[in-house]
C-alpha cells in the first residue's frame, strides 16, 4: 500500500502541476472556457460570466499549489481534502459536459492537449481513484524535505505564479499552442487532407405512419416509407477530420474577402472580437503603429464580430481610419489573447502577435 500511495501521490501531484501550468499560462483562454460552462445553455449561471477571468486565475493557482503542496507532504489534511473536493466537482462537471454533450472541450489542459468530453471524464474518474487511495491512507504521506521549509518553498511558487500570471495578461501567453501560433499560415491551415478521414451521421427521419410516429435511421440516403414525413435529425457518430483552423473567415458587406487578404504580401490586422468590451488604453497605444504601417505599405485591416455602430464609434472617437472585416468571435478569441491585439501577416503566414501593451515592439518592414 505505501508504495501505491507513493506512485498516487507523484502522479496526481505532477499532473495537477502540469495542468496548472498550461492553464496559468494561458488564463484568458481557460477563462473563455468558465463562461461557456457558465453560459445559460450549459450550467446556467451566467452572473458568473463577469467575473470569469479572476476565478480562472484562483482556480489554475490553487490547482499548481495542491500540486505542490502534495509532493512535499506539506498540510496533508488540507490538501487531500482540498484534492477531493476539486476533482468531485470536475468529475461533475465533465461528465455533465460529455453526457449531454454540452461542451466539446473541457479546457482541462488548456490548448496543449485537447481532449473529447469522455476522454476528460474518463481522466477525472482515475484521478478520483487515486485521490481516494491518498485521503484514506494519509499516514503514508510524509514530508520530503525539512518541514520548516515547506511553507517558504510554498511562498516563492504562490509569489511565482502571480508573478507570471500577470506577466501572460499584460502581454501573451508564454507558449502559444493554438493553431494561429507565430510562424503558422492560415491558408495551409485550413486545408483538409485528400485522404481525410470524413464524418459518419446517423439521420434519423420521422414519419407520422397511420397515426403514428415511426422513426427510420440511415446514414444519408431518404428511406422508403409509406407515410407522412416530419422531420430529420442528424447524430454525429464518428467524429470526421477537423483542420487545425475550421473557422477563419473575413466578411464584409457580404462578400468573403479571405483569399484575398490572405494572399496579401503584407497585412496588419487589428483584431477586437467585442468593441465594447475592447480596453480604451488598448486603442490609444495601437494608434500610431496603425499609422506607421499604413505609411510602410501594409494593408491595415480590422477584425471584429461587433455591429456597425461599435465600428463607427471606434473610428469616431480614436480617429482610426481602416476597414473592418466580420469574423467569428471564437476565431478572435483565438488568433490573438489580448482586446485589441495586432497581428502582422505575409502571405497568410503570422509573423507577428502583439498584444496592446507591447505595441512599440511592432516591426513594420
Amino acid at each position: 500500500m505505501k508504495a501505491l500511495v507513493g506512485f498516487a501521490r507523484v502522479f496526481v501531484g505532477i499532473l495537477f502541476i502540469f495542468s496548472g501550468f498550461v492553464k496559468l499560462n494561458d488564463p484568458v483562454g481557460f477563462s473563455y472556457k468558465l463562461q461557456e460552462y457558465f453560459s445559460p445553455g450549459v450550467l446556467d449561471i451566467p452572473f458568473l460570466i463577469p467575473v470569469a477571468l479572476a476565478l480562472a486565475v484562483i482556480l489554475v493557482i490553487a490547482e499548481v499549489m495542491l500540486g505542490v503542496t502534495l509532493l512535499l507532504g506539506y498540510l496533508k489534511k488540507f490538501t487531500v481534502w482540498s484534492l477531493l473536493l476539486m476533482i468531485a466537482f470536475f468529475t461533475f462537471l465533465t461528465f455533465y459536459s460529455a453526457y449531454f454533450n454540452k461542451v466539446t472541450d473541457c479546457g482541462c489542459f488548456g490548448d496543449a492537449i485537447p481532449l473529447t468530453p469522455w476522454q476528460s471524464f474518463y481522466k477525472d474518474v482515475i484521478l478520483s481513484v487515486l485521490i481516494l487511495i491518498l485521503f484514506f491512507n494519509q499516514k503514508y504521506i510524509n514530508p520530503i524535505f525539512k518541514p520548516a521549509s515547506h511553507k517558504w518553498i510554498v511562498f516563492v511558487v504562490f509569489i511565482g505564479c502571480l508573478g507570471f500570471a500577470y506577466h501572460v495578461l499584460m502581454h501573451l501567453p508564454a507558449i502559444d499552442f493554438r493553431a494561429y501560433k507565430v510562424g503558422a499560415n492560415i491558408s495551409e491551415g485550413m486545408k483538409m487532407p485528400a485522404d481525410a478521414k470524413q464524418a459518419v451521421y446517423d439521420y434519423n427521419w420521422k414519419f407520422n405512419v397511420g397515426g403514428q410516429e415511426k422513426i427510420v435511421t440511415t446514414q444519408g440516403a431518404y428511406p422508403s416509407v409509406d407515410g407522412e414525413f416530419i422531420e430529420v435529425n442528424t447524430e454525429v457518430v464518428e467524429e470526421g477530420y477537423e483542420p487545425p483552423i475550421h473557422d477563419f473567415s473575413l466578411q464584409q458587406g457580404g462578400e468573403d474577402f479571405t483569399e484575398e487578404i490572405l494572399s496579401t504580401p503584407k497585412v496588419l490586422m487589428v483584431s477586437a472580437y467585442n468593441l465594447s468590451k475592447s480596453e480604451k488604453a488598448g486603442w490609444s497605444a495601437i494608434k500610431d503603429e496603425i499609422a506607421a504601417a499604413q505609411q510602410k505599405g501594409y494593408r491595415v485591416i480590422g477584425l471584429s464580430a461587433s455591429g456597425p455602430n461599435e465600428i463607427s464609434k471606434i473610428k469616431d472617437i480614436y480617429g482610426i481610419d481602416i476597414p473592418f472585416y466580420f469574423a467569428d468571435e471564437t476565431a478572435i478569441k483565438t488568433i490573438v489573447r489580448s482586446n485589441p491585439g495586432l497581428v502582422t501577416l505575409e502571405k497568410g503566414t503570422i509573423m507577428q502577435k502583439l498584444h496592446w501593451n507591447d505595441a512599440e515592439d511592432l516591426e513594420i518592414r
